[in-house]
């Protein structure tokens, strides 16, 4: 007979079963479950999409479903105030909308020719297809110009999102760079010319229709290399921007952020594609004028603009120019006016710019920027020889030592000889060719020189042993140009027009094999483009 002890172990044992068992039996309702849900789930029916368009009466919205515009009934939860044109719906089997699904985020990409009223936007798809679209919602108070580019779904007439493009964006916006006049040294003159025929009309417009004055519509820069013509306008942008806001009573960084230097780089905005170049330099302006509406002066700055505005007729090739020389005579003397706008353009080779630009009414202001004299040199030299770089010497002994070395007259520092078709001829010294850009690289020279010799001796500052050999290697690294320079290109790298030089001989490291200088002459350039 079973005792009590053994009674209870088998009533554990029984209870462990059962609690097994309880838990194998949910496990397996679990599982049925689940596989009765993935049946039902396969079994259900696709859903579909649709694109929604707008709200019509009572509960019913208009959608594009496969290309069909369809009007359909909604759930009782789907929230119809928060939806807006573009927003993708789910469909249930029986074309119900269920609920709102994410925003599609790809399309055709197209550009915009026109921002119409009633949300409405004229787009470029092809080159003769034109369309008129309507904005999503996501678009509603977002502003559209022409030649933006914008994504848009064509079977549903949306315009979606709008797609900032780097070939937009690196064309020509800028901020007001920070140059400021102060930093640049040598163009007293020239400085006060281009403030008057910029500054003075914007900041007293009132005083210019008082007295019949038409204020310039452009300024052109020209003259040797590495002189400051870019330099200039990267001032004149930021200190017409400070004039302006002392004129309107404004915060300077205010008027820093809202004023706009459209620094066009002439070489990116060729393209092969006839009318590609001219729609670039239509978009430059129509950007300007956008930026200027709001009062806020705006600088178009065409640098190297012999690059783009060749003189028409001169092309060996396309002949780009017939078409890109209008283009922009259309955008100066054009309709739409140029209130707030100021075209700066600045070349080295202003003899190839069209002279149609260049005429009275268009670029009317023309500055001559010369190469440095021994005054200007100094004040160069001074502003990058500050007072904060150190030195061994005296500033002011350092800088009457560099200008005396530079502008010295004597053999040491003869350069080249230029023989005249009129049987004169003229000895160019190495002051002759010295540029803003040339003195600054003589003080960078410098100061590299000095952290050497502190690296090497431990005493800090610039010597005149530095400067004296920055101003050396600076004259070395350029002894070769003679040689290197057809006789038709010295008048222009002299600064000496008008002349023929017939013969160029250098005077400066190139010594022949039997102490001759070597020279440069039509014959031999003749006789080398034969060979070639």
């Amino acid at each position: 007979m079973k005792t009590y002890q053994d009674m209870a172990t088998e009533l554990e044992k029984l209870a462990a079963q059962n609690d097994r068992l309880v838990t194998s039996l949910r496990a397996a309702r679990a599982q049925i479950v689940q596989m009765k849900s993935d049946l039902e789930r396969i079994g259900d029916p696709p859903n579909s999409y649709a694109t929604f368009l707008r709200r019509a009466e009572g509960t019913t919205v208009d959608v594009l479903h496969n290309g069909r515009r369809l009007r359909l009934a909604t759930s009782a939860d789907l929230d119809l105030e928060a939806l807006a044109p573009g927003d993708e719906l789910r469909l249930n089997e029986s074309l119900i909308v269920v609920e709102p699904a994410p925003r599609q985020d790809a399309g055709s990409l197209v550009t915009v020719l026109e921002d119409l009223p009633d949300a409405r936007v004229l787009v470029q798809v092809t080159t003769d297809d034109q369309r008129v679209l309507r904005r999503s919602g996501a678009l509603a108070d977002v502003p559209l110009h022409a030649g933006d580019h914008v994504l848009v779904d064509l079977k549903a007439q949306l315009v979606l999102e709008q797609v900032e493009r780097a070939e937009i964006t690196d064309l020509v916006l800028e901020q007001v760079p920070d140059t400021s006049f102060a930093q640049i040294g040598g163009l007293a003159d020239q400085i006060e010319t281009i403030r008057d025929a910029v500054e003075l009309p914007f900041l007293h417009q009132d005083l210019y229709r008082e007295y019949g004055l038409r204020p310039p519509k452009g300024v052109l820069l020209y003259g040797p290399p590495g002189c400051g013509k870019t330099m200039i306008a990267k001032a004149v942008a930021h200190e017409l921007a400070l004039r302006s806001a002392e004129a309107r009573g404004i915060d300077a960084d205010d008027a820093l952020r809202d004023a706009f230097f459209l620094n066009v780089k002439g070489p990116e905005l060729l393209n092969k594609y006839v009318g590609e170049t001219e729609r670039s330099i239509r978009l430059v302006f129509e950007r300007a004028r956008e930026r200027a509406s709001a009062g806020s002066p705006v600088v178009v700055f065409f640098d190297e603009m012999e690059s783009l505005f060749r003189t028409r007729g001169t092309g060996v090739s396309s002949d780009v120019e017939t078409t890109i020389v209008p283009q922009l005579l259309a955008e100066i003397d054009g309709v739409e006016s140029l209130e707030n706008v100021i075209v700066i353009g600045a070349s080295n080779r202003e003899d190839m710019i069209d002279p149609a630009i260049l005429r009275p009414g268009r670029l009317d202001v023309k500055i001559r920027i010369r190469r440095p004299d021994a005054q200007a040199a100094r004040e160069i030299l001074a502003i990058h020889l500050d007072g904060e770089v150190p030195l061994r010497e005296d500033r002011e002994a350092l800088l009457d030592l560099a200008v005396d070395t530079l502008y010295a007259e004597g053999p040491s520092t003869e350069f080249v000889r230029l023989d005249y078709s009129d049987g004169s001829s003229e000895t160019l010294h190495l002051r002759d060719f010295v540029s803003g850009a040339s003195l600054r690289n003589i003080v960078d020279r410098a100061k590299k020189n000095a952290v050497k010799d502190f690296l090497a001796t431990g005493v800090p500052g610039i010597s005149r042993e530095h400067v004296l050999a920055a101003i050396a290697a600076e004259s070395a690294e350029n002894e070769d140009l003679p040689s290197g320079a057809h006789p038709d290109d010295w008048a222009r790298i002299s600064g000496r027009r008008g002349r023929r030089v017939e013969q160029v001989t250098p005077l400066r490291g190139l010594q022949g094999p039997e102490g001759l200088a070597t020279t440069t002459t039509h014959d031999q350039h003749d006789q080398e483009g034969m060979l070639r």
